[in-house]
Formats: C-alpha cells, sequence, structure tokens
C-alpha cells in the first residue's frame, strides 16, 4: 500500500462518544465486545466511559429480616411472573398447534425451563412427551432438526432479516451446503419469517432558489477507491415526542456508513455534521464525489463551504428521479424495513440509540450485503486491503 492510501489516525465525533458509551452501559457483555463491535480501541471506549457516563445513585441498604424475607418472596414470585410472560411470548403461536408441534417446542426450550413446567403450559401429558423423545427418528428427521436449530440462531442474529439467499451463504461459511428451497421449508415449518416491507416517503425539499450542481456521478454505483465517491441524503424516525431526522454519508466502495447525524430539526447543520463526520474519520484526498438530492440542505451556503474547504466536488441528483441516489434509497429502506418500522420510540433518544447500534454495530460491521459479495461494509474493505 503506497503512502497515499495508508490511512491516517480515526477522529470521533462527541455524538459518536456519548452513543457509544451508552450503548456499553446498558449492554450485559463486556466493554471490550462492545469495543469489538464498534471497531475502537477498548482503552478509549474506557477513557469515553470515565468522561460521558453520568454516576449512578445507590440505595442504602436495609438490616431489617422482615423487610429482607419480604423482598425474598417478592423477588421470587416476580420470578415466576416473568417467567410465565416469557413462555407466552414464546409458545402463543405453538398453543394451539398439534401435539408434535408442542414437543418438538417443549425439546427446543428444555435447556431454559424444566420440562414439567413446560408440558403444563402446552398442556400435555410429561409421559407422552418422553414417549415422544425416545422414539427413534430417521436421519433426514436428525438432520433436519440440527438444520433448522442452526437457521433459528442465524435467522436471530440477522436480527430476523435474512431471507433464504443470505441464510444459504452463512451456512456455506460454516461448511453446510443446502438448497435455498430446503432453507425455505425449514424456515416455513419453523415461522420463521423475514420482517415486513412497507412504503416510506422522500423528506428533502427540492423547491427552492439555490443553485444547482450537475449530476456527475450519472448511477456509477460500482467504484473500485475508497473515499472517492460518497452519498448521502436524509429520512425521518418516528417517535411518540415527534420527528428524528438523520443524515447519512455512504462510502460507495463498500456501502459503508461513513458519516451520519441525528437532530430533531432538519437543518442544514444536520447534512453538515454528518458530512463532517464522514471527513474526520476517513480523511478523504482532494477532488471527493459527494452526490446527494437537490435539497436546501445540500444546496445551502455553509454546505457549500465545507465543500470548498475540504476541495469535495459537488453533484446533485436529476430533479425527482430518485433512481439517481439509489444506494442511499436503498440504506433507508433496509434501515426501515430492518429497525423502525417494527419499533414504537417513546423518546428521540431511545429512538437515537437504537439507530446508532443499528448503523454502528448491525450494518456497517455484521450485515451481508449484495453488492459486496455478501461480505459487510467493514469485512469487505478489509479484505480488499489484504488483497
Amino acid at each position: 500500500m503506497n503512502d497515499q492510501t495508508k490511512k491516517p489516525n480515526k477522529s470521533y465525533t462527541s455524538e459518536f462518544k456519548e452513543s457509544a458509551v451508552k450503548l456499553a452501559n446498558e449492554t450485559d457483555q463486556p466493554v471490550s465486545q462492545t469495543a469489538r463491535e464498534l471497531g475502537v480501541n477498548v482503552n478509549t471506549l474506557h477513557t469515553w466511559i470515565s468522561k460521558y457516563s453520568k454516576p449512578v445513585k445507590t440505595v442504602a441498604n436495609r438490616s431489617d429480616e422482615h423487610i429482607y424475607d419480604e423482598v425474598k418472596r417478592l423477588k421470587k414470585e416476580l420470578a415466576k411472573v416473568i417467567q410465565e410472560r416469557d413462555l407466552l411470548k414464546k409458545g402463543h403461536s405453538v398453543l394451539c398447534k398439534g401435539n408434535f408441534v408442542k414437543y418438538a417446542w417443549i425439546t427446543d426450550q428444555a435447556k431454559d425451563y424444566p420440562v414439567t413446567i413446560l408440558c403444563r403450559f402446552m398442556d400435555v401429558s410429561r409421559s407422552c412427551y418422553y414417549d415422544w423423545v425416545s422414539s427413534p427418528k430417521t436421519d433426514r428427521e436428525k438432520e433436519n432438526e440440527a438444520l433448522t436449530e442452526q437457521l433459528k440462531k442465524l435467522f436471530e442474529d440477522s436480527r430476523k432479516t435474512y431471507g433464504t439467499r443470505r441464510l444459504k451463504r452463512k451456512l456455506a461459511e460454516k461448511g453446510v451446503h443446502i438448497s435455498r428451497r430446503r432453507i425455505g421449508r425449514l424456515m416455513k415449518k419453523a415461522g420463521l419469517f423475514c420482517k415486513t416491507k412497507r412504503r416510506f416517503k422522500a423528506t428533502t425539499n427540492s423547491k427552492h432558489n439555490k443553485r444547482i450542481s450537475p449530476n456527475l456521478l450519472e448511477r456509477e454505483f460500482t467504484v473500485s477507491q475508497p473515499d472517492r465517491y460518497y452519498v448521502g441524503d436524509i429520512t425521518y424516525i418516528a417517535t411518540k415526542e415527534g420527528w428524528l431526522y438523520l443524515a447519512v454519508v455512504i462510502d460507495l466502495f463498500s456501502r459503508q456508513i461513513v458519516g451520519w447525524s441525528m437532530d430533531e430539526r432538519m437543518k442544514a447543520k444536520l447534512v453538515n455534521d454528518a458530512l463532517l463526520m464522514a471527513i474526520w474519520k476517513r480523511k478523504p484526498m482532494d477532488g471527493l464525489l459527494w452526490h446527494t438530492d437537490r435539497g436546501s440542505q445540500y444546496a445551502s451556503d455553509s454546505h457549500r463551504k465545507i465543500l470548498s474547504d475540504h476541495n469535495i466536488i459537488q453533484s446533485m441528483s436529476r430533479k425527482g428521479n430518485c433512481w439517481d441516489n439509489a444506494v442511499s434509497e436503498s440504506f433507508f429502506h433496509s434501515l426501515k424495513t430492518e429497525l423502525t418500522h417494527h419499533c414504537r420510540f417513546k423518546t428521540r433518544v431511545e429512538a437515537k440509540q437504537a439507530t446508532f447500534e443499528y448503523i454502528e454495530v448491525f450494518y456497517n460491521r455484521e450485515r451481508l450485503h449484495s453488492a459486496n459479495d455478501y461480505l459487510s461494509p467493514v469485512d469487505y474493505e478489509i479484505q480488499q486491503e489484504i488483497a
């Protein structure tokens, strides 16, 4: 790799740091695991936690024996209620099925719950269940059961977004080669269905009197070098407090989200902060092509000044033509299909944290992308650097 293509040290915005700290504090996994998922140094993440975490108030201990016994009893009852609630969530769709389906579900849950409780919950005889467990099965049936367990794990890891094509690819990585048709049959039998799709509308306002840049990208979405062609757009996320607006910057080379910003207002600052994050993080060379729609935010004087200061060339889609910015539209489609259309966010803070995790943990580092030969954006860039 020559000197021009070497990556300098990464820079992170305070918005990224605060979101990373919140993610580290709210998950049960080690801080080191969160750091790996976000692609940051674990010592750096610890430093951010020390700086941005709020002190946690503790409740004074009470020595009264009566209170201790009562708390102990309530905890036991709460654990029982939680167990019954969790069983109802997991098994409500199986309750009306035949006994064989119930037996299979009990076997699947037996690692977490006592069989006696599971049989009582499913209203089946425990002796009949054990007779079914001990009955001989064909090699094909055993193989299908093992495959189904693998598919369930992969499907859950994908946040219930992967269809047969991506699941086939993930199984192949584990040395398991089966047809998409068979995967589809096993998924249907196991009740594994991808999240449904819903339409969404554009948010930017292109009806303004500001100067418009020509379309220099011309739908050339496949590029051979990183940090030479960026595309961006704005979308909205619904919360009970009102809209949360999201602006993103995507590197066409790997489809990685290299910059983003969220705010309750859709002003020029929103897109400026997203682009500045990408510039600080990736340090692109002069001559970067930056393609967006004709929204007033992208045509603003403040945005054009950023482009001028960093020698960035601006390109804009033709009027009313969403296909000129298809990569951004595709990302928003994935975001809404896989996350926001299935969540009812109470606050903008809640929506912001969920979106941060989707972008930085799942989309950039885990989600298989068809344009990258079914590698995640980060893995694709690593592979290309090695090659």
